[in-house]
């Protein structure tokens, strides 16, 4: 479960980056985060993953109090969150299965469980024959369904998808969409980072709208104009 609860965030520079945001998402929901370009979304993710800190409120993640978290904390805590990029970030000369390995060895799993894991999550995601293939030697799509075959693969609590489809067309941005939706059906909770209205409105989840540093409107339905200031 992830808490934000009246949590500003303000830069050095002295930029607003949030006010006074509250969100509140349950263990194995399905959640669009959207807004325009600087309304606060890439702050709410870094905030989330313990990239930067809260300056005030108070923030909440699957058991971990960010508030008062230690840095001996905080890989533990990253543990339970799996995180998905708009730019794939595969190491380029490393294979599709190497890729992956490097992963949970970082983590620490076992030989065996390693190969008996990977092997599921590339059936999963549909590249379970092209687990030899170099990132490069990939399309687009198939690069990201790497990527979130990474993010899911130490069995995390909760996946957090910043803009995964800001880098592919139509078409494989819904495969990719479909292919979340599926990660979510087997429990686990999704944040979906995105502003791309007619991708969000093909689906019938939870949208919480962002701008200007506030929550604008929470509700389940579709993504309009940030003006109707409704869902």
């Amino acid at each position: 479960m992830v808490r934000l609860i009246d949590v500003s965030k303000s830069y050095e520079n002295g930029a607003r980056a949030l006010r006074n945001v509250s969100i509140r998402i349950d263990d194995g929901e399905f959640v669009f985060l959207v807004g325009p370009s600087g309304s606060g979304k890439s702050t709410i993710v870094k905030l989330i993953t313990a990239e930067i800190a809260p300056t005030e409120g108070r923030l909440m993640v699957n058991g971990y109090n960010l508030n008062t978290i230690t840095p001996r904390q905080v890989p533990y805590m990253r543990r339970t969150l799996g995180v998905v990029f708009q730019d794939f970030r595969l190491i380029e000369y490393k294979n599709v299965y190497e890729n992956l390995t490097f992963a949970m060895r970082a983590a620490g799993a076992s030989g065996a469980d390693i190969r008996k894991r990977v092997s599921y999550v590339l059936e999963l995601v549909g590249l379970d024959k092209k687990m030899g293939r170099l990132p490069g030697e990939l399309s687009g799509g198939e690069q990201q369904r790497v990527a979130i075959a990474r993010a899911f693969l130490n069995n995390p609590s909760m996946i957090v998808a910043d803009e995964p489809t800001g880098n592919l067309d139509p078409a494989r941005s819904l495969e990719i969409m479909m292919l979340l939706e599926q990660i979510n059906a087997l429990g686990t909770t999704l944040l979906v980072v995105t502003h791309e209205r007619e991708l969000v409105n093909r689906f019938s989840k939870r949208v919480v709208a962002i701008d200007g540093g506030r929550v604008i409107c929470d509700g389940t339905g579709r993504y309009y104009e940030h003006e109707e200031n409704r869902l």
